[in-house]
């Protein structure tokens, strides 16, 4: 190294690897791919397993398609998280079966039944007709639907993935008290609430003590502890693996050739719609996780992979996929954001499909079990959510109407959503059998409607987008930009230049020649655009011009002359001072100025407390003139982003949260 600088060459600098594309050491990166496994493989045979239910599908034919359900969400999630071309987000994105494909599947499929013991498999050649083009249409319009971007700000995103998580929890919560042996709800079985409990406090105990690797397959242990417990005490049995076959492939169209059907296909192509909002929801949500902003391209890749991965999975045997948010949740949890952790477990998922004895021991876990797992990582889903809504303004009443109203709809329809016969054991220990609960989607007129009244997820998701649609977007030209809302970007970029410095000259004290500047680049394509506009005004003005726009911002210690109160902080607290803390920063001021001879600017809101302003301000006292102007004007392009967002969030509040995720309005 030493003698690359002598002799005048540069150190090679090593290229920074995101995190999300490190590969773990191979061990580590197979415990954590089990560990996804894990989490998620209840979730991804139940959906095949209720549908099998509802058809009558012979006990041969409901293994086919576990087996190759299992094969194919291993293939769904590797064309996500791995990728190739302009398909997968390449996000670390488990792909399982969606539970909206639940109603029109089983509809299609009883309306399609042939004559027979084999009835069902002839309805199920129409269902895969119906899913393979619907997953051709998902693809080619991905790059359309991706446009959507501009509609899901914060409060849209936010609230969609806080209600996944909430009408999740559910799910676990139902788990947590079932019958390892036979999964028949059993609430008032204390074995199952301990061993549900127990797992969580596993996990717990396990998070807080453990370091390093261990703390991040926390999930994977204490299922691995508490099935252990389960199996001492009898609760957990593993003859099924001795009973599995060693191979078990289930060739494409195993149930004959597809067929097609127009009602079919339409009805899939909405369930589709329908998916791709979800899945962009689990997007935003990993995105948010791993610390990478999610574009229209990311969310267009991660549609065209959603919909190749449902024809593949029409093609052997399976249904529509999407991100399973199971493992969103232990994303979170554990920290690990590697792509390719998801891509071991895409690779063990395919393995599971073709060996039924691998896939019996996982399926071995008791359901109690599971479902304490479940809970904690759909709670850590909500928690997501939560923490995106904290980017929105509530104090503006539409964006507490588009999250409340949405979060009530979707825990309306979701906890009045139909369900399938079922068995529970009553307070005797007796199995009763229940009849189907009829829910909100049943009072719709036809299965198209029915289908996004299918789960509180999809209801919530189309009354936010709606919502967000009507009090944001509808009956102006354009997203509003300033003027409280009275003024689109349309207007802007028809401004004369008087009226365009009386709308944005406050955002630089009123200098000309910045707004001017600013104005020249006319026509803006979005509101980035235009901030923009301003920040490379400022940076192209001679030494003079630059000088002139220091010597507008008034010193940071600048008073009022009637009240005495400060007046050049762009930062309320700063201005409820003690006495002395006020006069410091007023010498801290006139020092600045006698010394430089022009005044202090600090932008006081990411400073914040008085002690760093101080701090700060006498810090500066030692740097060159030259340099000192530079301060100044990096000070001052501060205050005039944050008054950009000002003006921008009195217009439309949702648009300064997003400039920090999307560059698009």
């Amino acid at each position: 190294m030493a003698t690359d600088f002598a002799a005048g060459k540069a150190a090679p600098q090593r290229k920074r690897v995101h995190e999300v594309d490190q590969v773990p050491p191979s061990g580590k990166l197979v415990a954590l791919g089990v560990q996804h496994v894990v989490a998620f493989y209840a979730g991804a045979v139940l959906v095949p397993l209720l549908i099998a239910r509802a058809i009558n599908l012979d006990d041969a034919a409901l293994t086919m398609l576990i087996t190759a359900d299992l094969f194919t969400c291993g293939i769904a999630s590797l064309l996500q998280a791995v990728g190739f071309w302009k398909i997968g987000v390449r996000l670390p994105l488990l792909q399982g079966i969606t539970f909206a494909t639940l109603a029109p599947v089983i509809k299609i499929a009883n309306d399609h039944a042939g004559e027979g013991e084999h009835a069902a498999r002839v309805g199920l050649q129409t269902v895969y007709g119906a899913v393979i083009a619907a997953g051709i249409f998902t693809f080619l319009i991905a790059p359309f639907f991706a446009k959507l971007i501009k509609y899901l700000p914060p409060v849209v995103t936010g609230t969609l993935i806080t209600i996944i998580g909430v009408c999740l929890i559910p799910v676990g919560a139902g788990d947590a008290v079932s019958d390892p042996a036979t999964h028949m709800h059993d609430s008032a079985n204390a074995r199952w609430v301990a061993y549900a409990l127990g797992t969580i406090v596993l996990i717990v105990l396990m998070q807080r003590f453990f370091r390093g690797f261990m703390s991040t397959i926390s999930i994977l242990l204490g299922l691995i502890v508490a099935t252990f417990v389960a199996w001492l005490l009898g609760d957990a049995s593993f003859d099924s693996v001795g009973d599995a076959d060693w191979l078990g492939f289930t060739p494409p169209f195993a149930f004959g050739a597809p067929r097609w059907d127009i009602v079919a296909i339409v009805s899939m192509i909405v369930v589709l719609l329908v998916v791709a909002v979800e899945s962009t929801g689990s997007i935003f949500a990993t995105g948010e996780i791993v610390g990478k902003r999610i574009k229209k391209d990311d969310v267009a890749a991660a549609i065209r992979a959603d919909g190749l991965a449902t024809v593949i999975g029409g093609s052997f045997n399976s249904f529509p996929y999407t991100a399973f948010s199971e493992n969103v949740g232990l994303v979170r949890m554990t920290g690990v954001k590697s792509r390719w952790v998801v891509a071991c477990a895409g690779v063990i998922m395919m393995l599971l499909g073709l060996f039924p004895k691998m896939a019996k021991v996982v399926e071995s876990i008791p359901a109690p079990v599971l479902g304490g797992a479940a809970l904690i990582m759909f709670a850590t889903v909500a928690i997501v959510g939560i923490q995106t809504l904290t980017k929105v303004d509530f104090t503006d009443h539409r964006n507490l109407i588009i999250a409340a109203t949405s979060l009530a709809v979707a825990l309306y329809v979701e906890h009045s959503q139909s369900s399938p016969p079922s068995q529970v054991i009553n307070k005797d220990g007796e199995i009763v059998d229940i009849n189907a609960i009829p829910g909100v989607d049943e009072a719709m007129p036809n299965i198209i409607l029915q289908i996004p009244f299918s789960t509180g997820i999809t209801m919530g998701a189309i009354t936010a987008i709606l919502l967000n649609l009507l009090f944001f977007h509808i009956g102006s030209r354009g997203p509003a930009v300033a003027g409280a809302g009275s003024i689109t970007l349309d207007e802007v970029n028809t401004m004369t230049p008087e009226r365009f410095r009386e709308t944005f000259g406050d955002l630089v004290q009123n200098v000309d020649w910045v707004v001017d500047r600013a104005y020249d680049q006319r026509p803006f394509d979005d509101v980035h655009d235009l901030r923009s506009a301003f920040q490379e005004a400022m940076l192209t003005g001679s030494d003079e011009e630059q000088m002139q726009l220091i010597q507008a911002f008034p010193d940071l210690g600048a008073e009022d002359e009637e009240t005495g109160e400060m007046v050049a902080v762009d930062h309320k607290g700063l201005s409820q001072l003690e006495e002395t803390e006020h006069e410091n920063v007023v010498n801290l001021s006139a020092a600045y100025r006698e010394h430089f001879g022009f005044p202090l600017v600090i932008c006081a809101r990411e400073t914040e407390r008085y002690d760093r302003v101080l701090r700060n301000g006498w810090a500066r006292m030692d740097n060159s003139e030259t340099s000192e102007k530079s301060f100044a004007l990096i000070e001052i392009a501060k205050i005039a982003n944050y008054r950009f967002d000002d003006l921008v969030s009195d217009a439309n509040p949702i648009t300064s949260a997003r400039f920090s995720r999307q560059p698009e309005l």
